[in-house]
Parts: C-alpha cells; sequence; structure tokens
C-alpha cells in the first residue's frame, strides 16, 4: 500500500469519526432524555452506548489524526485504546444487567415512548452503512482501532434493532418485561464486544478466508 493511498483511507476513517461523535452526540442526548421520562431502561441503555460510541470515536480521531502527521504507530497506546473501548462495553453491561433484574423484581412500568420509537428507526438504517463503511476501511488500513470502532458501530445497529424491536412491541402489547430483555440482549451483545476488544481482535464480520487480513491486524497497526 502505498503512502498516498493509507493517508486517503485514514482521511476517511476521520471523517467517519466526525460523522460519529456528531450524530451520536445528539442521539445519545435524545434516547437518555427520552428514556428518562418513559423510565424505559433500554432507551437510556441505547443513548449510554450513544455516548460510548462517541469516546470511542473520540480515541480513533486522536490515532488517525496523529498518523495523518507522520507520527509513528505505537502498540502501546493502541492497546491500551482498545482496552478503553473494552471497558466501556463492560460498564454499559453492568448498568443494563442490574437495571432490568430491578425492573423485573420492582415490576415498573415504563411508558410508550414515540420519540424512542422513531430515533432507534432512523438509527437502524444509518448505523449498518456507518459500520459497513468502517470496517472496509479498517480492513484496507490492517488497523485494529478503526476494526474495534467498526465493532462498537456496528453493536450500535443491533441496538438499535432490539430497542426499537421492545419499544414498539412494548407500545402494542404492553409486555412490561419487553424492556428489560431488550436491555438484556444489548448487555449480551456489549459483553462479546467488549472481550474481543480487550483481547485486541475486535470482531470484524470476516470468515476464514479473510484469516490473512486478521493476521495482519495483529501484528501491527
Amino acid at each position: 500500500m502505498t503512502e498516498t493511498t493509507r493517508a486517503n483511507l485514514a482521511r476517511a476513517a476521520v471523517g467517519f469519526a466526525w460523522f460519529t461523535i456528531v450524530y451520536n452526540l445528539v442521539e445519545g442526548i435524545v434516547a437518555v432524555a427520552a428514556g428518562v421520562v418513559a423510565s424505559a431502561v433500554s432507551l437510556i441503555g441505547f443513548g449510554i452506548d450513544s455516548g460510548i460510541e462517541v469516546a470511542a470515536a473520540i480515541v480513533v480521531l486522536v490515532r488517525l489524526r496523529a498518523e495523518l502527521r507522520g507520527d509513528e504507530p505505537d502498540e502501546r497506546k493502541e492497546k491500551l485504546a482498545l482496552r478503553f473501548i473494552a471497558v466501556t462495553f463492560f460498564v454499559l453491561a453492568a448498568y443494563l444487567l442490574f437495571e432490568g433484574v430491578r425492573d423485573l423484581i420492582t415490576g415498573e412500568r415504563p411508558d410508550t415512548s414515540l420519540v424512542g420509537i422513531v430515533l432507534t428507526g432512523v438509527s437502524i438504517v444509518i448505523m449498518p452503512l456507518l459500520a459497513f463503511m468502517k470496517r472496509r476501511v479498517g480492513r484496507k488500513m490492517g488497523s485494529r482501532l478503526v476494526l474495534a470502532d467498526a465493532a462498537e458501530t456496528a453493536l450500535c445497529a443491533w441496538l438499535s434493532v432490539s430497542t426499537f424491536l421492545g419499544l414498539a412491541l412494548y407500545a402494542i402489547l404492553g409486555w412490561t418485561w419487553l424492556d428489560a430483555v431488550a436491555g438484556f440482549v444489548i448487555a449480551a451483545f456489549a459483553i462479546m464486544e467488549g472481550r474481543e476488544a480487550w483481547q485486541g481482535e475486535p470482531h470484524d464480520g470476516a470468515g476464514p478466508q479473510n484469516a490473512s487480513r486478521r493476521e495482519a491486524a495483529r501484528s501491527g497497526y
């Protein structure tokens, strides 16, 4: 790969990181506010995950901007960044598990949130496309950090689906346990992605035929 090609890929990744920061900042604020109003655990968790994705995107943005300035890759810093992303996944999972169990025990009944349904519906369209573009750039660069960020965005896409279904089905059927179950689904995804980020091998959706790419990602940024 030529330096020009890699620089172009890095600039594309920077653009995706900036979009992620702006979009998820707005999404997170709206989701948490709507979740608090409706006492919807899954919606609050969805909003918190948006904040986590902003933090992860900032980490990636700082590293990519350093690369564009010509700084040499730092394996130690990259590993620390990956572990920071992993910890944010684990914190989110712990919150969702605690709140979900508490709501099941107390029988707390959330309100229907039309704002949450619309918000997660929009994210179902945007997040998978953004994750795909990040993953493609990350693979071409052989960057574990960009792939970890893509995994975070992919998680957000799955969260959008599970939260949307939980909110929509609750609005239709009125089953109080749906919100907690949606939160547990989110927690399961968060734990899975957190483990992979901690190990330095974020899931990139690649099959066995792409083992060489994964090996390149392990060998360096």
